[in-house]
């Protein structure tokens, strides 16, 4: 892939972090102060999953996307960046909780899953509660354009979920359907992470679509790794089991490469196990995957997204940001977890 970042893949991330350390403090500030309610479960579920960790990507991707603008005209006394990155989070955290009911998953991040603790009604719940807190902070913000953006996200996110839970245990889904998945479920809170400031700043329509193309391309990128991950990573770093996604009968694009370019034994054994995923014989499915090119066929896509991406800054001036953004990408093709 050929990016020109200075950073190399194991530390891009961290230095990208580092340059926002003090945005992303703010950000933890206003997603605790934020969480705060009288409903004392609410509290207690929300805190669980948000204090998991992982890697505040998307909060952090507004951020750097805010700092490689450069500098700005305060259109208020303080731009709000720290208030939309926690919008962002909440709306992704509120996604993690539904995700993980509908699809009756028990361990994320190498602990159990929020429904797994408090059950269903309570993640589903506190879900909602998390993407209108997210909608009382935007109407604080006060920006029209950044509410449109950020409706039609959660918007597009919540088609993408329906047409997720549409494939399962569906082998006819085809790469393009895949993808759409992807764009929608996944990619659409990058592109909405990325695009914002520019959104907020009243940049020019070329400035705005060169960075959600980028967050669109970011994002996709990431997803197919993590399919990828799902069949060729640790368990260790993944925090979950492998083949989880065939456990709930997902046609992810390593599986999809089988059905359309395997073996008729490899597509035979593949379309049964996406049909009925608990009579799956999962290691005979992971073997197949590992030992054909469905791993590098999906690598592939994913460095292809990553060099749409860095092509889609090419209107964004050189700074220490903007290599930032395209490290991400290196990130994103190369993570083990």
């Amino acid at each position: 892939m050929p990016l020109s970042p200075s950073a190399s893949s194991n530390d891009a991330y961290s230095q990208a972090l580092s340059l926002v350390s003090s945005g992303m403090q703010e950000v933890d500030a206003v997603i605790q102060r934020r969480l705060v309610s009288e409903v004392l479960l609410v509290e207690q579920v929300a805190r669980y999953i948000i204090e998991a960790g992982g890697k505040r990507m998307r909060p952090a991707l507004l951020l750097l996307s805010s700092k490689a603008l450069g500098d700005q005209p305060p259109e208020t006394p303080r731009p709000p960046m720290a208030e939309l990155a926690a919008i962002i989070e909440f709306i992704h955290t509120a996604t993690l909780l539904h995700d993980d009911v509908v699809d009756e998953s028990g361990l994320r991040r190498s602990r159990e899953t929020a429904n797994a603790v408090f059950g269903n009604a309570s993640s589903i719940l506190v879900g909602d509660f998390l993407y209108s807190r997210a909608f009382q902070m935007m109407v604080e913000i006060g920006s029209m354009p950044v509410m449109a953006v950020l409706a039609e996200a959660t918007n597009i996110i919540a088609e993408g979920e329906v047409l997720q839970l549409m494939n399962c245990q569906n082998p006819e889904v085809d790469e393009a359907r895949y993808l759409q998945v992807i764009r929608y479920k996944t990619a659409k809170l990058f592109e909405a992470a990325a695009r914002l400031p520019a959104v907020f700043h009243g940049q020019s329509a070329e400035v705005i679509e060169a960075f959600a193309a980028y967050g669109r391309h970011l994002g996709t990128a990431f997803q197919l790794t993590d399919d990828l991950l799902d069949y060729a990573g640790s368990e260790d770093d993944l925090g979950k089991r492998l083949g989880d996604d065939l456990r709930e009968g997902k046609p992810t694009l390593p599986l999809i490469y089988l059905l359309e370019q395997g073996s008729p034994d490899d597509q035979q054994l593949v379309r049964r196990a996406i049909e009925e995923p608990e009579q799956a014989d999962l290691e005979a499915v992971i073997q197949r995957v590992q030992s054909t090119g469905a791993l590098n066929y999906t690598q592939a896509a994913a460095e292809r997204e990553a060099r749409l991406g860095e092509q889609a800054l090419a209107p964004i001036r050189q700074s220490v940001y903007r290599t930032s953004l395209l490290d991400l990408l290196r990130f994103v093709v190369s993570r083990r977890s």
